[in-house]
């Protein structure tokens, strides 16, 4: 009786398809993600030698003015920060080099932890000087956004610190999930724009409070943040083969979504805008 009413642990291939699926993931999202932080080292840290420091508000209005130097600063400290997480953040991900490298993953997670808690910090500091284009509804969302990257730089590196390692690995996780939203965010409104037309009631370019982007405001983060406890509570032992499952898919469309928008954006708008700067056009 006691057998039986113990829980059956799911079988051995849900395991197998979480790995495959969490590994199609990140490997998608590590191409994409280099891809982009080229994007933004180019298009916004090109701006700088070149004085073109108003392309910056082609993504978001207000972004760089001249006569708030503050938030400028704090929004290029977000914007190069999350270029050193897209791109190193994955690597932080693979076992092998975790296990052969040791020391090459905890520097690597000091420079990562830092870039984190500097976006963070960054962004903050921009809503504080000077607040966003979208008002009090943005403000509020993008600075629980900056202050939950902040918190899981800290919590990474804290338990890293006194050898918690399964805890400082599932904080990690999160850091990653939080890392991409920047990332996120221009995709969800590129494919807006590609299929919707920039004439749209969902977005308002002026002050962007159409429903499309008010969903934005949250949506560029808190989805990956769900998908990322879906994928810590499926791999652990006690997990159900319903959570495994579940898990497994969110992240195979994922997987699927990220390559699709990669392809899509690389041909249509990164890799034109990597072209134009390294070419000499604005």
């Amino acid at each position: 009786m006691t057998a039986l009413a113990q829980p059956m642990s799911p079988p051995r291939w849900t395991g197998s398809a979480l790995r495959l699926a969490s590994i199609a993931l990140v490997g998608a999202v590590w191409i994409s993600a280099a891809i982009f932080g080229f994007y933004i080292l180019a298009f916004y840290g090109g701006a700088i030698p070149a004085n073109t420091l108003e392309d910056w508000n082609e993504t978001l209005p207000r972004l760089y003015e001249a006569h708030t130097p503050v938030a400028s600063a704090g929004i290029g400290l977000h914007f190069f920060a999350g270029a050193v997480l897209l791109l190193f953040g994955p690597i932080q991900l693979i076992g092998a080099i975790r296990a052969k490298a040791p020391a090459i993953h905890r520097w690597i997670g000091r420079i990562y932890a830092l870039a984190a808690f500097a976006a963070g910090v960054g962004g903050l500091t921009f809503i504080a000087a000077k607040g966003t284009v979208g008002g009090l509804a943005m403000d509020v969302a993008f600075a629980s956004y900056g202050a939950l990257m902040v918190l899981a730089a800290v919590q990474t590196v804290r338990h890293a610190m006194v050898r918690r390692i399964e805890i400082h690995r599932e904080w990690a996780i999160r850091l990653f999930a939080l890392a991409i939203g920047s990332w996120l965010y221009r995709i969800g409104y590129g494919l807006f724009f590609a299929f919707g037309g920039r004439d749209n009631p969902g977005h308002v370019q002026a002050d962007f409070s159409g429903w499309f982007d008010h969903v934005m405001n949250w949506a560029f983060f808190l989805p990956p943040l769900i998908i990322a406890e879906m994928y810590l509570r499926a791999r652990r032992t006690r997990a159900t083969m319903a959570g495994r499952l579940g898990a497994t898919t969110a992240l195979a469309l994922g997987a699927a979504f990220i390559a699709y928008a990669t392809f899509f954006f690389t041909l249509f708008g990164w890799g034109p805008a990597i072209a134009m700067r390294f070419g000499g056009g604005a």
